[in-house]
């Protein structure tokens, strides 16, 4: 018997959405005497949760397909806008301890040396090129691969995507929670000194402005202002995780873009620790994640359809052969 909850009228891509918000609302509200304008996150939080419930609604009252699509693709901003509000409760949070020596030990016991380090000379502009635009592609691929599964494939194969990679980078965001790190580029290297020590060609410069953008790194500050101001993102690392998800579903669609996605992916993790974003426990920690993902991924799938009662069509990943 379906639980007839406000749940219904949702994907279940939504209500994992707005579980994670809950979360991080109760998270605020449990340390407010750490974070700054906690409350704010809070209003914003509940607005989020109120809007995507009001969408669900529309949507399954309606025909229209703007909103339809809408509904589809509002996902991708909303992970990011997750993101970011990261970076507001994280570091105070754990009060400004950061663990890159747990990380940095575990590397040097693993290899014996430091890898960003030990692969510098190795570095020539042209394979940093290549993979500085190879790392800056991650999202993008996740667009080419959602796009091609939306235009082609049954809709229920493009929701069961969504979902899968919702789920993953919040499961990611939890290890972000329980181990903030800064990373090598900050702890072992100059950061201002990346672009003389390993250069690239034309657009590696840019790409990185792009990346510590991202990150809310402000332009011309000393290495440690920008430690200080980064996201605490590196264990597990996303990059690594979410990529080899994106490259196993890529291949078992048997999408058109599938060799593109697998050969930009062994650039893009192999960047992940050239460029020094990473430490290579990092990886390790993110294919454990990304394990765990595939593996909890279409069970928690089949599980809030038949229980809660999602919109989402059957799946044969979920447990349903009867797609």
């Amino acid at each position: 018997m379906k639980l007839r909850t406000p749940a219904n009228g949702l994907h279940s891509t939504d209500v994992v959405i707005v579980a994670f918000f809950t979360l991080l609302t109760v998270i605020n509200i449990v340390f407010a005497g750490r974070i700054p304008g906690w409350w704010i996150m809070v209003l914003v939080n509940s607005a989020i949760i109120g809007a995507i419930h009001l969408l669900g609604a529309k949507r399954r009252a309606s025909t229209s397909k703007a909103l339809a699509v809408i509904h589809d693709w509002y996902v991708p901003p909303l992970v990011f806008l997750t993101f970011k509000e990261l970076y507001y409760m994280i570091k105070p949070i754990h009060q400004g301890v950061d663990y890159d020596d747990w990380l940095i030990v575990a590397d040097r016991w693993l290899f014996g040396v430091n890898p960003t380090q030990w692969l510098e000379q190795f570095s020539h502009p042209v394979i940093t090129e290549v993979l500085m635009i190879a790392y800056t592609l991650f999202y993008l691929l996740f667009l080419i691969v959602g796009y091609e599964l939306y235009k082609k494939h049954p809709r229920s194969e493009f929701h069961f995507f969504m979902f899968t990679c919702v789920f993953g980078f919040y499961l990611s965001y939890l290890g972000y929670f329980a181990l903030p790190a800064v990373g090598p580029r900050y702890t072992l290297h100059d950061f201002n000194s990346l672009d003389a020590e390993i250069p690239g060609l034309w657009l590696t410069p840019a790409l990185r402005w792009f990346v510590n953008w991202g990150e809310s790194i402000p332009m011309g500050v000393s290495s440690a202002a920008a430690m200080a101001a980064t996201q605490r993102d590196v264990f597990p690392s996303g990059h690594t995780m979410m990529t080899l998800v994106l490259m196993w579903m890529a291949v078992r669609y048997r999408l058109a873009s599938r060799h593109f996605v697998l050969v930009t992916g062994v650039l893009l993790i192999i960047a992940t620790v050239y460029q020094r974003y990473h430490y290579v426990v990092d990886l390790i920690g993110g294919a454990l994640f990304a394990v765990a993902c595939l593996f909890i991924a279409p069970r928690l799938y089949a599980f809030l359809r038949k229980k809660i009662g999602t919109m989402d069509r059957v799946h044969p990943w979920a447990g349903d052969d009867s797609y």
